[in-house]
């Protein structure tokens, strides 16, 4: 097909460099350029998709990223992306595109029945027919029915990339407000950073008529970027969106690749101040049959025109409610396009528009309306009303607009409020952030010259408020001048009339709206939900304002009163792979190792995964299997000395003047008396009073703690304490650090460990009365900076030696070196998990979950017994914390001395062995203990202290045996081993 909608001159495309394409099989060609919109059009295609819901002809209908009906399909395989908008989507060499609605094809579409019973699908229908008889009856049709597109199966192809930056200034917008104001602060001195979606920068000078010193407005635009890219404090982004603003001024950036080294790089920004040039939206009008393919946005139709030299029809209407259409129609006559007349909604046309319209011979008609559309897949024709006189009139486009909407997202993700411009009929910024600052048509000016006005004056106000001087920069002349005026009329609704869209790209009607305010769903956030308005790809870009004065004009509330609906990030639609760059497989989940790995594999240690750390399972000599390799472990450490790197262990620094407080919050033991050169057992609870972590908690200096969480725990209870720190206790004087990677941590075990330290080169004296149990000490260790903690996971004596991590390797091996004779023996986690289940320690998270409170596992009188409040206290007398036959922890042996006893196994009631039953609990963890030659094991049974001595039966995998019930010391329960 040829290119027969494409203007003989102008546009901003390369005409010398045409480009191949195709579109739902059918080879087309562009131009260099070009956006896959513009080729479309150019090649006299309006029908590209079937809407959302009714599955009705949908075409182009805007330029930019509010388009709401060309969603397509671009790329073939793996390089398959759903959900493109063919108006952001640059026409490339043998681009690939489809519709992804329409079956069997876009043509001809079964699905289009939905819209011949569309009495039958309401708004809300789906939530008063799917739950009968029950919702899974339903699922299957509704999952097929439902969506955009479909998600590329095989593995993204793709690199993507994320970056940090920094900036004074960040400047969203590369239009003239954007450049003015991004020239002023560069030469200020501020660091700039000017970002714009497209792919050049301009704004509406790319597609504007205007003049700027006679010349075309372009020209100006060049010399603005020749001066900020001389600038190194100023940095140009185009073909970025800012996506999102977020608290203390960090935004979020998207930017699309223009080679094959990266297709998208998610730029996180940090900015002191941040200034909205984003310009506006023009919206639709509202009449019945308004979504044909052919009805385009009147400022779109300018834009296919001026930018892209295409022309949307051959017989062009255009329908207005203000004066910035005018403008359309004059640009297309100088085009040589063919426009039948101007429909204005109001009464009184500006004589300079009516001037305008006569001096091109274009027919206007003030005070009158659309009163239908017709044509199947492209418009044909329209009825109209002009007073009492209804006529008709063909043609195949038809520009529409319903006044301009301000881009104010960005705005209202950092929370500043809006208010509504009953002149302009739309909302304007009314409280700034702190820290944002808005110019150009988002805060309301409609003509060049106030654009560019009101920039210099905005951004010379944020360069004082900076420390900058302020300066001025030269203003061009501005020709024609505009003669527009910002007022915009009531957009008329006939509420007679059914089927007239408010939002496209969920096929929501008038009609619907009138449904939301008989069924109750009046507060604007609850009309949102029911009509889902603004709630699709678009978020209302082009919807929201009609839909607003739709429910203004239905409740006969002000529309102010009214209000709107919450913006949230993103702007627009962000990839997964964006999102996820550098992230994925490894990145997502590093294999993290520890500092002395090499040590550890020349030991020939067996390693496993253990909260995301490459940690040594166990450690087996020649011709051992896991078995043999983990009882010795366990016999040397009770017989001798063994060394076990524990250094995942989580340990966080509390420094401030309120540390003590704030920790004596956080623990339910008390931390308040806790002497310098302590250590104390603490436990973690949430708000519900269940155990969600424990450790060893030590006091450096009066105000310095270092505390220790579980190994998988450490990120998490890090979150928490920053949580509990900036959210609910800001007024205490705390500075948390996360210290975990910087000190290794080498655990010597045994009743030979002290003997073993005092053989190296330490100026720390390891004596039992300088350093007892529950007590630490720093000093110097094989001439390295060392902590020393007196406490112990095995029930042996036990001190923990942490070292700086650069010197884990050589410490390690410096350790087994000194305790070569005395048979020294490093132990892994298997062995480590038999050794505290000798002494009954609990593991949390193994032995413990989400509902087990202090008192289950023995901390019950402790948790109760301090007085001061702390988190999760108040939980712990709800009635639920105070039931009786709660399950708690005990201990287990086999009442047959071989039995094997496994994790997971669960009690049944009484004696009984049949099943199904009510479980009483679980066996919780579960070892064989070369100690004493048998299994034993720690469970959570209902009421279990009071059953000590009974026999339980446990089914587990279809089996049956009998337990003892014991408590969970197996060993040494008077502590003896701790002072050997």
């Amino acid at each position: 097909m040829s290119q027969k909608f494409r203007l003989d001159s102008g546009g901003l495309i390369n005409r010398q460099q045409s480009l191949n394409f195709s579109f739902n099989g059918q080879k087309l060609q562009g131009y260099v350029g070009d956006s896959l919109a513009a080729a479309l059009l150019a090649n006299g295609i309006h029908h590209v998709a079937r809407s959302f819901k009714y599955h009705r002809p949908r075409g182009i209908y805007s330029a930019g990223e509010e388009e709401p009906n060309a969603l397509l399909e671009i790329g073939q395989g793996s390089w398959r992306v759903p959900n493109s908008r063919a108006t952001l989507v640059p026409l490339q060499e043998g681009l690939v595109a489809r519709s992804q609605l329409g079956w069997p094809s876009l043509g001809f579409d079964l699905a289009r029945c939905f819209d011949f019973s569309h009495r039958l699908w309401p708004a809300g229908f789906y939530n008063k027919t799917f739950k009968w008889p029950n919702w899974h009856l339903w699922e299957g049709m509704v999952r097929n029915l439902a969506g955009l597109g479909r998600a590329p199966e095989e593995a993204d192809p793709d690199h993507y990339e994320k970056t940090n930056a920094f900036c004074d200034l960040l400047i969203c917008g590369g239009g003239p407000a954007g450049l003015t104001a991004a020239l002023v602060a560069g030469r200020s001195g501020l660091r700039v950073i000017l970002a714009d979606q497209d792919e050049q920068f301009g704004g509406s000078l790319l597609w504007d008529t205007a003049m700027l010193d006679e010349k075309p407005a372009l020209h100006w635009v060049a010399s603005v970027l020749a001066q900020l890219e001389a600038m190194p404090n100023v940095m140009l982004l185009p073909r970025t969106t800012v996506t999102a603003s977020y608290d203390h001024q960090i935004a979020t950036l998207l930017q699309r690749g223009h080679n094959n080294a990266w297709r998208e790089c998610l730029w996180t920004v940090r900015c002191r101040s941040t200034l909205l040039a984003t310009g506006a939206i023009e919206q639709s009008l509202v009449f019945p049959l308004n979504d044909r393919p052919g009805i385009l946005l009147a400022g779109a139709v300018r834009h296919y025109a001026n930018r892209y030299a295409v022309a949307v029809g051959q017989r062009v209407v255009i329908a207005t409610n203000n004066d910035s259409a005018y403008q359309t129609a004059i640009d297309l006559f100088n085009h040589g396009v063919n426009v039948i007349a101007v429909i204005d909604q109001r009464k009184d046309v500006p004589a300079a528009m009516l001037q305008n319209m006569q001096d091109i011979a274009v027919r206007v008609c003030p005070n009158a309306q659309i009163l239908s559309s017709r044509g199947g897949k492209r418009l044909r024709g329209l009825a109209l009303q002009q007073g009492q006189k209804k006529f008709k009139l063909n043609c195949d486009a038809l520009a529409v607009s319903g006044g301009w909407a301000a881009r104010l997202h960005l705005l209202c993700h950092a929370r500043g409020s809006l208010r509504f411009d009953t002149q302009r009929q739309a909302f304007l910024p009314e409280r700034l952030a702190e820290g944002f600052f808005v110019t150009g048509s988002a805060a309301g000016d409609s003509t060049l010259v106030e654009v560019l006005a009101r920039a210099e004056t905005v951004s010379n106000g944020l360069c004082s408020e900076l420390g900058k001087k302020a300066l001025q920069v030269y203003q061009p002349k501005v020709s024609p001048s505009n003669l527009e005026s910002p007022a915009v009329a009531v957009n008329t609704l006939q509420f007679s009339r059914q089927r007239q869209w408010l939002d496209l790209a969920h096929d929501a009607t008038l009609g619907d709206a009138e449904l939301a305010e008989r069924e109750g769903y009046t507060a604007v956030e609850h009309f949102k939900r029911f009509t889902t308005i603004g709630m699709s790809v678009d978020q209302g870009k082009t919807g929201n304002i009609n839909a607003f004065l739709a429910l203004s004009a239905i409740t006969g509330k002000a529309i102010s009163e009214i209000g709107t609906t919450t913006f949230r990030p993103p702007y627009t639609p962000v990839t997964l792979g964006a999102l996820a760059a550098g992230h994925t497989g490894e990145g997502y989940a590093p294999r993290r190792t520890l500092a002395a790995e090499n040590t550890h594999k020349s030991l020939q240690a067996c390693f496993e995964d253990y909260g995301g750390w490459q940690r040594p399972d166990y450690y087996p000599s020649d011709r051992e299997d896991a078995h043999q390799a983990i009882n010795r472990e366990v016999l040397a450490v009770r017989t001798s000395v063994g060394v076990y790197d524990n250094s995942p262990l989580g340990k966080i620094e509390i420094h401030g003047l309120d540390a003590a407080e704030f920790l004596h919050r956080i623990y339910m033991n008390r931390v308040h008396g806790l002497a310098v050169g302590q250590c104390r057992y603490g436990l973690m609870l949430n708000e519900g009073g269940v155990i969600i972590d424990d450790g060893i908690v030590t006091r450096l200096a009066a105000e310095h703690f270092l505390i220790n969480t579980t190994s998988g725990g450490a990120s998490r209870i890090l979150g928490r304490l920053e949580e509990w720190s900036q959210t609910e206790w800001p007024e205490l004087q705390v500075l948390i650090d996360d210290v975990s990677a910087q000190w290794s941590n080498f655990t010597l075990a045994g009743p030979r460990s002290r003997e073993l330290l005092q053989q190296l080169d330490s100026d720390i004296d390891f004596s039992a009365a300088a350093l007892a149990h529950m007590q630490a000490t720093h000093g110097m260790i094989e001439g390295l900076e060392a902590r020393v903690n007196r406490i112990s996971f095995s029930g042996e004596l036990s001190f923990e030696l942490n070292i700086p991590s650069s010197y884990a390797n050589g410490f390690l091996q410096r350790l087994l070196e000194s305790g070569a004779a005395m048979g020294i023996t490093p132990y892994g986690i298997e062995a480590l998990m038999t050794l505290r289940l000798e002494k009954g320690f609990m593991h949390v998270g193994s032995d413990t979950d989400g509902e087990t409170i202090p008192d289950d596992v023995g901390w019950g009188k402790a948790a109760m017994n301090k007085a001061a409040d702390y988190i999760g206290k108040r939980s712990l007398t709800r009635p639920a914390s105070l039931e009786s036959n709660r399950r708690q922890l005990v201990g287990l042996l086999a009442v047959h001395q071989d039995q094997v006893l496994r994790s997971g196994g669960h009690f049944l009631p009484g004696s009984s062995q049949r099943t199904p039953a009510e479980t009483q609990g679980w066996i919780t963890s579960a070892a064989f203990s070369p100690n004493l030659g048998r299994h034993i094991a720690l469970g959570m049974l209902r009421d279990g202290r009071k059953r000590l001595g009974q026999i339980m039966q446990v089914y587990d995998a279809g089996n049956h045996y009998p337990v003892k019930i014991v408590p969970p010391c197996f060993l040494d329960p008077e502590n003896q081993r701790l002072e050997s």
